[in-house]
């Protein structure tokens, strides 16, 4: 089943859960709408958003909503069911309601149960929410319905084969999770494939990790002298697969816009030596031992000490080489106020929510050394 709607001339598409900020914190709108500029006139039409990214949602209807007419783009939101938030049926389902409000698109061309996985997918059940999302459809409220997957390969062919009027799926895809067993990347696509199901890809850069990678992996690129951003090599990794809709990127500035269209607008594939120089890159990456964090902070949102446990792990990751004077004084700023790793209860609500599955409260004693 395809769900293309004719409109989509790249397989770039616009992530809009790591928008421009200002100091203050809010969205930089004048920014963002400078960035949609530059995607629509390259012939980007796919932007993906969510009720849970704070402001996206708001963001996009003043920086593309109100200034473009509706047909000539394609919108994506989503409805979650955090693990452990206590959310009722009635709220969850009045989400839909919000990003409407909230965008002002009159209807999302895709429309996506979120983040489902082992910790939640119960409760998307019990709620109705598979049949809801139908509805909305009927109703003219959604073009396209899918879902957004963090689970492992078992579950998702159970949930195709008691869903299969899902018309896609998206799933987290990078070379650095190509193979990783929590993540089972490969697999997981292979059963989307299997069932007729095209992909939207999310993390291609692994929340920034393969932007701006470790320095044995950007040795292995800058060996090519090619002059090519990191990110081309991890999101022209991703692009080069088949059964694809999009390939999201979470670009937050106009300089990463620029960057990702110079490669995208007439994207090429990667080349058989391209995949080699891929495959050390990823050698090098499995030799490195930092916390694979990407820094999305759905663990944070229902930490009952308040603990930055993204902050803490980026500050944990950049020890290594660096004095630790400032190590301990970096970690001393991004909890400030906060939680602190020694303060964890070990409830465990981070790691049902964490979309890597990462052993967050081991990590968390890990970290305990840099409190000094």
């Amino acid at each position: 089943m395809s769900v293309f709607t004719g409109k989509e001339k790249l397989k770039l598409g616009f992530g809009l859960m790591r928008l421009p900020r200002n100091t203050d914190g809010t969205i930089d709108v004048e920014q963002t709408a400078e960035m949609v500029d530059l995607f629509m006139n390259a012939g980007g039409t796919y932007f993906d958003t969510a009720f849970v990214y704070p402001g996206s949602e708001e963001a996009i209807r003043k920086a593309l909503v109100d200034r473009y007419p509706r047909d000539s783009y394609t919108l994506a939101s989503k409805l979650i069911i955090q693990p452990g938030s206590g959310i009722s049926e009635e709220e969850a389902k009045q989400e839909m309601q919000t990003s409407l409000e909230r965008t002002n698109a009159g209807y999302f061309d895709y429309y996506l149960v979120h983040a489902v996985q082992r910790s939640n997918y119960q409760k998307y059940e019990e709620y109705g929410i598979w049949d809801y999302v139908k509805e909305l459809k009927e109703q003219g409220l959604v073009k396209h319905y899918g879902f957004s997957f963090h689970g492992d390969p078992a579950l998702l062919e159970e949930l195709l084969e008691k869903h299969p009027d899902v018309e896609f799926v998206q799933l987290q895809i990078n070379y650095a999770d190509w193979e990783n067993p929590g993540v089972a990347a490969r697999r997981n696509w292979e059963i989307c494939k299997e069932h007729g199901k095209p992909v939207t890809v999310m993390e291609p850069v692994k929340g920034g990790l393969l932007a701006e990678p470790i320095d044995t992996v950007k040795a292995v690129f800058d060996a090519e002298n090619t002059g090519a951003s990191y990110a081309s090599w991890a999101i022209r990794y991703v692009a080069s697969k088949d059964n694809l809709l999009a390939v999201l990127s979470g670009m937050s500035s106009v300089e990463q816009m620029k960057d990702n269209l110079s490669f995208m607008r007439e994207f090429k594939p990667l080349t058989e030596h391209e995949e080699e120089v891929i495959a050390k890159a990823v050698e090098a990456l499995n030799a490195d031992k930092s916390i694979p964090c990407t820094a999305c902070h759905y663990c944070t949102k229902g930490c009952p000490m308040g603990i930055p446990i993204p902050e803490i792990f980026t500050v944990q990751n950049r020890k290594k080489g660096s004095p630790e004077f400032r190590t301990k004084r970096e970690y001393a700023i991004v909890t400030e106020g906060k939680g602190k790793a020694s303060d964890c209860i070990q409830c465990g609500q981070c790691e049902a929510a964490c979309p890597q599955h990462l052993p967050i409260i081991s990590l968390l004693e890990e970290c305990r050394p840099l409190e000094g």
